[in-house]
Order: C-alpha cells, then sequence, then structure tokens
C-alpha cells in the first residue's frame, strides 16, 4: 500500500474516532469456558481483552454490530468494490512459518489481490472449543493483529462463539475482506489466450509439506517452511510491470494443478508447463517421493499464478524478481491453441508429457 493509500485508509477510519469507547474489561480465567460465549460479563471480558487490545482501530473500538465505512472515501480508490470471505481450519494450528491466525489474514488479503483489489478491511468471526488456553487464543489473535498491520489492513468487526469439547478441533477462524479495485483492471480466468505465458512467484508446494510435517505422524527431520505470505504489494508490482496481465490466482487447496485446470477450462484453450522450469525446493521434492505425493498438488500460501501476454512477460518476471516474495519467480509454461482447449499437461525431465488434470479428493486434510 502506497502512502497515498495509507492517508486514504486513515481518512476511512479517522471519522470514527470520536465515538472510540475502548473498553477495559481483563479476562480472569486461564481456559475459555461456555460462559465466554454466554454473552454476558465473562464474554465482555473475553472480546476486551484479547480481541479489542490486540485489533483496536477507530473503526472498531465503537462495538456497535456493524463497521460503518463512508463511501466517498472508498470511490476515491477505485472504481468497484472487491468483497471475500474463507474459512481456515487447519491442524496443527502452529506450524513453521505460520499459524492459523496469519493464515486468515494472509489467506483473505490475497483471494481480494488477485482481482487486481486494494485490500482495506477484515472481519473476523472465531468459533472457539471450550477448554483452549487463553494464551494460546492470544498469541493468535496477536499474530492476526500483527500480520493486518504489515499488510495494511484494518480488522473492523468480527464475532466470537464458544462449543463444547469436541464440537470443533480447538479454534476455527472465518475472515471476510473489503478491497477497491482499481480501475482499468480486468482479470479473469476466462481471458487468457494462445501464447500467454503461464507465471509464478517461487518454489511451490512449501506449506503443504511443511503442515504434513509439523503434523509429527511420519518422524521426517525437514526444515521445510510455510510460505505464508500477503501477496497484494508484490501483486501491485506485477501489474505495474505488465498492466496486461490476464489472470492472477494464489494457489491454495489443490496446488498449481488445480489453478491451470481453471484457466484451461474457462479459456477453452490449453496449457502447457516444462516440469524443469517449474521451482521446486530439493527438500519438498524428496518429501513428496518418500510420502508418494504429487507437489503440483501440494497448497501454497504465498504463491501465485499469473497468466501474463507474452509481450509483457519478460517486464513481469523481472518486476517479480526484484520483490522480496517474488526471488524465485519462473516462467513455467505457455497457454496454448484452442485444439488442446480445456487440457493441462506437463513436458517431464525425461522428454516425454504426462496429463496435470484436476485433483480428486484431498492429498492433505486440513492443511487451510
Amino acid at each position: 500500500m502506497n502512502v497515498t493509500q495509507e492517508k486514504s485508509l486513515a481518512g476511512l477510519t479517522g471519522s470514527a474516532a470520536k465515538d472510540s469507547r475502548i473498553r477495559r474489561s481483563k479476562l480472569a480465567s486461564p481456559l475459555i469456558t461456555l460462559a465466554h460465549g454466554g454473552g454476558g460479563k465473562a464474554m465482555r471480558e473475553l472480546i476486551d481483552d484479547v480481541f479489542i487490545d490486540a485489533f483496536s482501530n477507530p473503526t472498531l473500538n465503537t462495538l456497535e454490530d456493524q463497521a460503518r465505512i463512508p463511501l466517498a472515501e472508498l470511490a476515491r480508490l477505485g472504481d468497484r468494490l472487491a468483497m471475500t470471505t474463507d474459512s481456515y481450519v487447519i491442524d496443527p494450528i502452529f506450524f513453521p512459518g505460520g499459524d492459523i491466525g496469519k493464515l486468515a489474514v494472509c489467506g483473505t488479503v490475497n483471494d481480494l489481490a488477485v482481482g487486481g483489489a486494494t485490500p482495506l478491511y477484515l472481519t473476523c468471526a472465531v468459533i472457539i472449543e471450550e477448554g483452549m488456553q487463553v494464551e494460546t487464543l492470544r498469541r493468535i489473535v496477536a499474530s492476526m493483529a500483527e500480520t493486518a498491520r504489515a499488510a495494511g489492513v484494518s480488522i473492523v468487526t468480527g464475532d466470537t462463539k464458544i462449543v463444547g469439547r469436541g464440537s470443533c478441533d480447538k479454534i476455527f477462524i472465518n475472515t471476510a475482506g473489503v478491497g477497491v479495485i482499481r480501475q482499468n483492471h480486468q482479470l479473469g480466468a476466462n481471458r487468457a489466450r494462445p501464447g500467454d505465458r503461464i507465471l509464478v512467484n517461487g518454489y511451490l508446494g512449501d506449506h503443504g509439506a511443511a503442515v504434513l510435517n509439523a503434523r509429527g505422524d511420519m518422524h521426517l527431520s525437514s526444515p521445510i517452511q510455510s510460505d505464508c505470505a500477503a501477496l497484494h504489494g508484490l501483486i501491485s508490482v506485477l501489474l505495474a510491470a505488465a498492466p496486461g496481465t490476464r489472470f492472477i490466482r494464489d494457489a491454495t487447496r489443490g496446488g498449481i494443478a488445480s489453478v491451470l485446470n481453471e484457466i484451461a477450462e474457462a479459456s477453452a484453450c490449453g496449457i502447457e508447463i516444462a516440469e524443469a522450469a517449474t521451482p521446486l525446493r530439493q527438500e519438498v521434492k524428496g518429501f513428496c517421493e518418500i510420502l508418494g505425493l504429487d507437489p503440483l498438488y501440494l497448497a501454497n500460501e504465498g504463491k501465485l499464478v499469473a497468466v501474463v501476454p507474452e509481450a509483457e512477460a519478460a517486464a513481469a518476471l523481472q518486476a517479480l524478481r526484484a520483490h522480496p516474495l517474488g526471488r524465485e519467480a519462473a516462467d513455467i509454461g505457455a497457454v496454448l491453441a484452442d485444439g488442446h482447449a480445456g487440457r493441462v499437461h506437463m513436458q517431464t525431465v525425461f522428454g516425454g508429457k504426462r496429463i496435470v488434470d484436476m485433483l480428486i479428493g484431498e492429498q492433505l486434510p486440513r492443511i487451510c
């Protein structure tokens, strides 16, 4: 987010400052109980001491049932409103490179950004299992707050529900996001054209491998960390360098294989990628070989797939590689003519080709 956008965002929230009433209730219990979802004093203590303390901003601090955002200010940032929502149910809730709180913020920011939007506001609704340690909840909420601040977005409203033991697995988080789409950006999977290049911004499959390894079921020693990151800054750089970009998608569940199949189906074109050009860490390759997994289907939380006109591909790749989140960016393939409609295949390192189909079922449960 640039300085102008930061000032505009400050203007959006500043009007609520005079109505702000930060409450000071303190939480006494070290464990979450059903009383914390009952709507009384215990619930107020939980909200004040854990959520308001971490997410504090003028819009949120009014503690109304809705966030109130001036439309005139939004209109100055773009010509369309973007909205998204997602739920996060990961096991384990803490993993190398992130946690469920960071994941929730980054995932929603990215869902806005891949449509060409500037992310501005998030909601946060949590379902918490009775008996959860309050300090564990504080860690998650603090991570959300830190990630939101770094991304330049505000968490402006939310909801808390407590359920009995065994009714959920520790904590589930739903976040909705609001952003504004810049003028002249039209992105969509159906816009891909023959000759376009397929770009990714770095090593693939890190998140899926890191989460599976963190579960400890395989007792493998590996330095793999999740790539969880907010990509809106990187996407701004990409769109500036390649304004003709056709499509962007963050490759989460189902990995890049699912994204590529969505492009092929929506555009009625084919796609060919090269195994030799597809960036994978040796650790992830080895991990997948041991477990019989295909890294093309592993989830990512900080990687995007972009379809860029061939004439702009070199500039786009250079811009991506100049950004901290795109240093290992690569051109991995191309969109093919109509004769290959709806099909994705990979040129293997052995000189053959294999079909890359849509994933049936899940390789890994609960990874985002």
